[in-house]
């Protein structure tokens, strides 16, 4: 029970690693607020009880940010853990051949959307004392990925977010880290690979040296170590959970990935 009674915040949290967070957060004590712009929020909320509650956010909407502050404050008291988790792909293209309604689509959620929920959550923050901001990056932010151009801009901006906010909001007692998930066995995956299910030991996938998929779970492991009082001298940290692709990119060669 490593978060009891702590006042938690997950964006995207109706499905993938945002519902694993959610749940696994829920069975370490917290009080999460599941917040989505899907619905699924509501039926994740409900399903793991314990004081969970649900709102429709769109991250991209500085109003949606603010309302899902003052939410967590009317119904927690205060904030202790903010998860900014919501974002998507946006698709697989080079650059030449990405739109402008492309680029601010995906920088509205996926930038935008933790920008807004930095602000805000520092300034609840700061009033209480401190507390635990947890991005959700990605390794196309810290590595190429060819034709993620777009997202990869927007997950790299996450990245800086997170070490100037760390340095900012170090003397206010807030600490701001991120994970940079590699390729995540999620829902999004799963409709992108036309597949219903991970198809049988998905423990394969060249490229990546551990030699297989991660699991939304093992996201939601290391969310919690870096959210608890656990980590309480890490700050400023980007967290690669990726199978060792990240490190691994630089001695394999760019050809092989």
């Amino acid at each position: 029970m490593r978060l009891t009674n702590k006042r938690v915040i997950i964006t995207g949290a109706g499905s993938g690693m945002g519902k694993a967070m959610a749940e696994r957060f829920a069975a370490e004590g917290a009080k999460v607020l599941c917040t989505d712009i899907s619905g699924a929020q509501d039926e994740v909320a409900q399903r793991i009880g314990g004081g969970a509650i649900s709102l429709h956010v769109d991250v991209s909407k500085e109003e949606d940010i603010q309302k899902m502050i003052t939410t967590a404050e009317k119904e927690f008291g205060a904030i202790d853990i903010l998860v900014n988790n919501a974002g998507f792909g946006g698709g697989m293209a080079p650059l030449h051949e990405q739109s402008t309604e492309n680029w601010d689509r995906v920088h509205s959620t996926n930038l935008r959307g933790v920008f807004f929920g930095m602000k805000y959550g520092v300034i609840s923050m700061m009033k209480t004392g401190g507390g635990s901001i947890v991005n959700i990056s990605s390794a196309s932010g810290f590595v190429g990925w060819k034709g993620h151009s777009i997202y990869g801009a927007a997950k790299a901006g996450v990245n800086q977010l997170t070490k100037t906010g760390a340095l900012d909001y170090a003397p206010h007692n807030i600490r701001v880290n991120a994970i940079l998930p590699g390729t995540i066995w999620t829902g999004l995956v799963e409709q992108s690979k036309q597949h219903p299910e991970p198809p049988p030991g998905i423990f394969k996938l060249p490229g990546i040296p551990m030699d297989r998929w991660g699991l939304a779970s093992e996201i939601a492991n290391a969310a919690l170590f870096l959210a608890s009082d656990e980590a309480s001298y890490i700050t400023g940290v980007l967290l690669p959970v990726d199978g060792g692709y990240c490190i691994g990119f630089s001695g394999m060669g760019a050809e092989n990935h």
